[in-house]
């Protein structure tokens, strides 16, 4: 898993008048929680960039203050009309304790249903895992060689390595479409035989 590096600050007020201050000087407020205790912290807007704007999921050198904790985000809260960043929720990374985390999914393979013109339409980009901390994988590999026009790829047919899919086995990940001028074309060709 990526690493990524957030500077922070420990927070004295908690209260709602110093985190709207905080917001409005570019900071996020945020808390890590997990071992037993909690860190309320602040950290500049812009270090969030890459860990909320990407599909891809990082564990996160939390340093504060020079304290560095290793973490994982659980949450992000957003306004609702301009889409800032209000709030972030960590949750420590402990060795030997288990977290449950969304994980994106990567298609490998060439499916033959594309092949023979019909589209790969993702049905979830991300798998709710459950692992351990040094268990946790990048993506989760979908094989889709075997995926023919109009089937399915349920979650329930995926691998998983070092770690339980958690997301219900009956779910579809990926569907192969067939396009109308593909099923027109089907059906003119089952008029022609009879």
């Amino acid at each position: 898993m990526k690493t990524l590096e957030i500077i922070g600050f420990k927070r004295a007020n908690l209260g709602k008048q110093q985190s709207k201050e905080l917001r409005n000087e570019s900071f996020v407020p945020g808390v890590l929680y997990g071992a037993g205790h909690q860190v309320h912290f602040y950290a500049p807007a812009i270090l969030f960039r890459d860990l909320i704007y990407s599909p891809e999921v990082y564990e996160v050198d939390l340093n504060v203050e020079g304290t560095h904790y290793r973490a994982v985000l659980q949450d992000a809260q957003f306004h609702p009309v301009n889409e800032m960043l209000l709030h972030v929720d960590f949750l420590e990374l402990q060795e030997g304790k288990e977290v449950k985390l969304d994980i994106p999914v990567k298609m490998v393979g060439n499916s033959p249903g594309v092949i023979a013109g019909g589209k790969l339409v993702t049905k979830l980009r991300k798998l709710k895992v459950k692992a351990l901390p040094a268990n946790l994988p990048d993506y989760v590999e979908v094989n889709i060689s075997d995926l023919e026009l109009g089937k399915s790829i349920k979650v329930g047919k995926i691998k998983p390595g070092n770690y339980e899919i958690l997301t219900n086995p009956l779910a579809p990940v990926a569907t192969v479409t067939i396009p109308r001028a593909l099923k027109s074309a089907q059906t003119e060709e089952a008029r022609g035989k009879k």
